[in-house]
């Protein structure tokens, strides 16, 4: 691909890609384990809710540290450590025959393993290979994570129903390895290692701020803390993620069992909403780079919300479920690439992927507390619909929050380099 004039970036993204959806395959799988969990062992949805709990926000504090990991330690070291991390969770996890079990195994091992391949790692993939095209590349490598958690949950499930839930974990095992072998043989440490310099440059980069030092990481917190725009962007990325992973990704298959649709049926739901947020969240990057991004929050939040509200009072059926994914994939995690630009924009390109860590954290947070919330919310009160309507109506909330964050400027030529 180099030979025909392919910028070794776009090589590098291609594998950023497919690390990124072997661990979101991994951190997924559990929405189609916990039935087969629950026959095997007797456990309820509360218990495999607390391991999905805790690897959100495990996953959280991972992606918080992946930015400064990768300056202290590089890129390749964290990446196949990360991928090393999820294997082990995961081949130990064919032995398990208790809950702690999986708390520690898919919560704690997968949890790391998958935060430390997040989207904080897709920035710093960006911003280091690309000065053009930041937008478009994050857009992308957010829609490889959300592919992996829900466009291979059809085959997975399938797997689950000819092989059991053990075949199934083996299958994601292969998927991981892959990734292992594509990242050592195909991705650099830095353009510069290969005599490259990142996409799109045009001048020496030799000026260009670097990334925020480890020891730096407290004062540079302290900082950014004292921002009202950090805390907003802190809690509507919450929202984000409560809407989204932690609410939807999470119970949809059980959820769907309580109204007679069946497992391969659910999952078909989840694998659309993974085709159209690859489609959505690529979309938003291109939009990103060209249009304010306060605005496109808005549009992103006020869908999201209304699509949950609306479920919350429809017929619960696979024609309805296809209609909600028609809105709702294409709005499931187009909300990064704007939140991204509006780091860089209001804390600057050498302290966006630390920043971004932070907010990040707050998405997983967010997960954590739905994820667990919506679980006791059909044991104690029988239904999943409150939850629908209450994370739809924080959705709302955040909509209406955002707009005071308006970039108001269109991104000038110097910024879209510099920027996501």
């Amino acid at each position: 691909m180099t030979r025909e004039g392919v910028h070794h970036a776009w090589i590098v993204a291609g594998v950023a890609s497919l690390a990124m959806l072997a661990a979101s395959a991994a951190a997924g799988v559990a929405s189609i384990l916990m039935l087969p969990l629950q026959r095997e062992f007797g456990w309820d949805i509360g218990a495999v809710s607390s391991a999905v709990s805790v690897r959100w926000l495990l996953f959280g504090v991972a992606g918080l540290l992946a930015a400064p990991l990768v300056d202290a330690c590089g890129l390749r070291r964290v990446v196949l450590s990360a991928l090393a991390l999820i294997a082990a969770g995961l081949l130990a996890s064919l032995a398990m025959t208790r809950t702690w079990h999986v708390i520690l195994l898919w919560g704690v091992f997968v949890g790391v393993g998958s935060g430390l391949l997040s989207v904080t790692l897709g920035m710093m993939v960006a911003t280091r290979w690309f000065s053009e095209r930041r937008g478009l590349v994050i857009g992308a490598l957010g829609g490889a994570a959300t592919m992996g958690q829900l466009i291979m949950l059809p085959p997975l499930a399938a797997l689950v129903e000819t092989c059991g839930w053990r075949g199934c974990i083996l299958a994601i095992c292969g998927l991981v390895v892959l990734a292992a072998a594509a990242v050592s043989a195909l991705v650099p440490e830095r353009p510069e290692d290969i005599g490259l310099r990142p996409f799109g440059t045009r001048a020496n980069p030799a000026s260009a701020a670097g990334p925020v030092p480890l020891r730096d990481m407290a004062s540079t917190f302290h900082e950014t803390a004292r921002s009202g725009v950090f805390w907003s962007l802190f809690g509507t990325f919450a929202v984000c993620g409560a809407s989204t992973g932690g609410l939807i990704q999470a119970h949809l298959v059980p959820l769907c069992a309580d109204y007679a649709v069946v497992p391969g049926q659910a999952t078909g739901v989840l694998a659309l909403i993974g085709l159209l947020a690859f489609a959505g969240t690529s979309i938003s990057g291109w939009l990103s780079d060209r249009f304010d991004a306060g605005w496109l929050l808005f549009w992103f939040y006020g869908l999201r919300g209304l699509s949950l509200v609306a479920l919350s009072f429809s017929e619960i059926s696979f024609a309805g479920l296809s209609l909600f994914a028609l809105l709702y994939g294409l709005d499931w995690t187009a909300t990064v690439p704007p939140t991204a630009r509006l780091v860089v924009a209001r804390f600057g390109p050498q302290r966006a992927g630390l920043v971004f860590g932070w907010v990040f954290t707050g998405h997983q947070l967010g997960g954590a507390v739905a994820a667990f919330g919506a679980g006791a919310a059909r044991i104690g009160l029988g239904s999943y619909l409150p939850a629908l309507l209450v994370t739809g109506s924080l959705c709302l909330m955040a909509s209406a929050a955002i707009l005071s964050l308006s970039t108001r400027l269109a991104p000038t030529a110097a910024e879209a380099n510099d920027g996501p």
